[in-house]
Formats: structure tokens, sequence, C-alpha cells
């Protein structure tokens, strides 16, 4: 990895490390805890659940033998989780009396709350989660949009299915609009000015092929006997169900397509998730110190 010396960070400082699929993050963050020490943490929306070792990449049994981790694997997978519980799971390792931390993922969501501070909104109710999932899935967006306050709609990408349907969630939840609740937002947990933060840049050809060679790899390693474990739970609509990688091979083990096509098919969109992570990176990011892979 280039124009990264380990020697020149702080060890008491807190370490932010993120960056796109398959780029080494999380050997980067078992590095520099060897080196200096500290506590590994989970900023990955897909490596908190239960049920996902190796089809979401989660750190080996034997890297976590060589330095502590946290948050990886904590959440029942067929639960429910969001950027507010992540940020209430962190918010005790990073105590003073905890160790230094290393956090480590690709879920800008997870970052931005931590270093931008989060609104506490109220969880939605089931019900209303039922309903907001019905609308989405039955195309009705654009109805969804409607209900949304001028403010909000304003605010968010009205292209996104997701961010339209928690936009209205709350609103339907809290009878006030996700820009009114964001405008109020508590001081971040943990600000960037008191961390060491980098964002992992890779070369496109570089990435893409990393992401080929990791998911023959994920297969090889069990991702496929991952699935047949999970098969009984799998419900498109659960968050750990949208791990990439997770319809491809239930819809293998279903006998709806062949594995080969399985296999491409979580290829590209693992490329596809890549892209709009960095585009996220670039755009959110601005202050964090690139590092060039490879």
């Amino acid at each position: 990895m280039k124009n990264l010396d380990i020697s020149s960070i702080d060890p008491q400082t807190p370490v932010l490390i993120a960056g796109p699929t398959a780029s080494g993050k999380s050997a980067l963050a078992l590095k520099i805890a060897e080196a200096q020490g500290g506590v590994i943490i989970n900023a990955d929306a897909s490596q908190v659940f239960d049920g996902w070792r190796v089809l979401t990449a989660r750190p080996s049994a034997e890297d976590e033998a060589q330095a502590p981790h946290a948050l990886y694997g904590h959440v029942p997978f067929t639960a429910h989780y969001s950027a507010g519980q992540w940020i209430r799971d962190v918010t005790p390792l990073l105590s003073e009396q905890s160790e230094r931390a290393i956090i480590v993922g690709g879920t800008g969501l997870y970052f931005a709350a931590l270093t931008e501070g989060l609104a506490e909104i109220p969880a939605t109710p089931a019900d209303v989660r039922e309903e907001a999932n019905n609308l989405r899935v039955n195309h009705q967006i654009e109805q969804m949009i409607g209900n949304l306050d001028l403010a909000t709609r304003e605010k968010i990408d009205l292209q996104n299915p997701m961010r339209v349907q928690r936009a209205w969630e709350v609103q339907r939840t809290t009878g006030r609009g996700l820009a009114d609740w964001h405008d109020a937002t508590p001081p971040p947990l943990l600000p960037l000015e008191a961390c060491a933060s980098f964002v992992l840049e890779a070369e496109t050809d570089w990435l893409n092929e990393r992401i080929a060679r990791r998911f023959d790899q994920m297969v090889q390693l069990g991702a496929l006997d991952e699935a047949r474990a999970n098969l009984h739970l799998y419900d498109p609509e659960l968050l750990s169900c949208k791990a990439i990688g997770a319809p491809e091979l239930t819809a293998y083990l279903r006998g709806e397509i062949t594995l080969e096509h399985a296999k491409e098919a979580a290829s590209i969109a693992t490329r596809q998730f890549a892209k709009r992570q960095r585009t996220w990176f670039r755009a959110r990011m601005k202050k964090w110190q690139r590092l060039s892979l490879p």
C-alpha cells in the first residue's frame, strides 16, 4: 500500500479506515492493530449480521485471534439494524477506559453518523415498516414521495427507493420530516479532527479483478454452505439477505440459475456496489487522507 507509514500514526489516536469492498481495509486495520495495539471495530452494514462470515468477508477466526475485534456478527440474522443502532453499539467502545479504536468498513453512512452526528429518530413500528415495504415492492414510490415534505424531497436521493422509504417511514412514524430531524442533529460522537482517517482508493480494473477472484474464493471457503444453512431463513426483505451474493447463491440452491451464473451475477453486483461506494467517498469524505492502491 502506497503512502502510509504506520509509525507516523499517533498510537493513542482513533483510526478510521474506509474504502470500497475488496480493497484490503481489514488487512490494513490488522497491520495497525498488530503494530500499535487497539481494537478493530466493524463499520460494515453486512458484517454486523450473524450467519454470513464468509459471504461478507468478515475477518477470519485466525485474524480475530491476532487482535481484538468488535461488532462483527453480533446482530441476529432476522433482526433489523440501522446506523442509529450501530452508533449506540459503538458508543461504549469509545469511552476513555476503552482500547484505542480502529474503525474499519465500507458503510459510509456509519462513518457519517460517527463523525458528523446522527439524529435520534424513533424506531419505525413493525406495521409502518410493513406498509412501507408493500408500497416499495408494488412500485408506489411516487406515492411515497408525494407524502414527503418539501425540505425532505429536496434533500434526499429520490431515485433511491430505500432512501425514499426511510424518509416516508420517519414522517409517518413521527409526524416530522427527515430533513427536520437532520437539522436537529446532535454533536458527533467522534469528530473527524480527533481521528486519523483514511480512504482507500483503488484503480477500477485492479479492484474488479480482485472482486472476481474473491467471490470464487468465498465459494471455495464455504459461502455456499452458509447460504444453504440460511436457506430456511432467507427473505429478500431482511437486511441480512441484502448482502451481495446472498440472493444469487440462494437462487442457485433453489435451482433457478447455475452456479456460474450466480458467481457472475454476484461479481457484477459487487462491482456496481463498489462504484457507489467510491462515489460516496469522493463526495462525503473530502477531508480524509487518500491511500492509493495497490
